[in-house]
């Protein structure tokens, strides 16, 4: 599959990811809706964005409207996927090849301060448009972050990876660069914050990020949305 401008991938990604998941009823321990409980959940880590320079939110937000991770998956929901894009455009060339998108390599860094409890670190890469949906998550890395709250990176570029289970690590330390495993149709990182270290049992949450550019405006505590253009301080 060629992926030939930006916004075809971006409805690509969408598309496959709201396809592909699986539908889960979102009940909370207390027997309400996950919605009612967390939609307002302020985040108690200090996190800032996990990455250098400008980058894109193709999905993100609180509403399924907004994001497509919202209904479908309890560990992801508030989740966001995140490119880079110049003039519009995700990639140079055609896209057929990992090495045409912008962030394919890119540096990645700890959203927060915390321990490296879980590291997968040996999946292919995908060819752009054909998923790995054996191995959802490709190469990820996940922070406990020592206070009921766990970051999750999804999606690394192949022994990129330079941290370990049983690290400390600080915000805006490097810990590998983006890539193209697992679920994914394009280079890109998947970041979320969920209640455990566990997919099976981790409920998503909300998460704030400190002192930011979105579309140019500075936000000083604030949680990205779908179509905005990025960038730290």
């Amino acid at each position: 599959m060629k992926i030939i401008k930006f916004t075809i991938y971006t409805f690509i990604v969408v598309a496959v990811f709201s396809l592909t998941s699986c539908a889960d009823m979102l009940i909370g321990d207390e027997g309400k809706y996950d919605e009612d409980i967390y939609l307002n959940y302020k985040t108690k880590t200090v996190l800032e964005l996990p990455f250098d320079d400008e980058w894109y939110i193709t999905a993100g937000g609180k509403s399924l409207e907004e994001n497509h991770h919202f209904a479908p998956h309890r560990h992801q929901r508030y989740a966001l996927d995140i490119v880079q894009v110049i003039n519009r455009r995700g990639n140079t060339g055609d896209g057929t090849k990992n090495e045409d998108y912008y962030c394919f390599g890119k540096r990645l860094n700890a959203p927060g301060d915390g321990k490296i409890v879980t590291v997968v670190n040996n999946i292919e890469d995908n060819v752009p448009g054909i998923l790995n949906e054996k191995q959802a998550w490709g190469n990820y890395i996940v922070i406990d972050h020592l206070n009921g709250e766990y970051s999750c990176m999804v999606h690394f570029k192949k022994n990129s990876i330079i941290v370990a289970v049983g690290d400390n690590v600080v915000r805006g330390q490097m810990v590998g660069q983006a890539g193209n495993s697992g679920n994914s149709t394009g280079p890109h990182l998947h970041y979320h914050l969920q209640t455990t270290a566990s997919r099976s049992t981790g409920v998503g949450l909300p998460m704030q990020f400190i002192n930011y550019y979105a579309d140019d405006v500075f936000t000083e505590r604030g949680e990205p949305i779908t179509s905005q253009i990025i960038r730290k301080n």
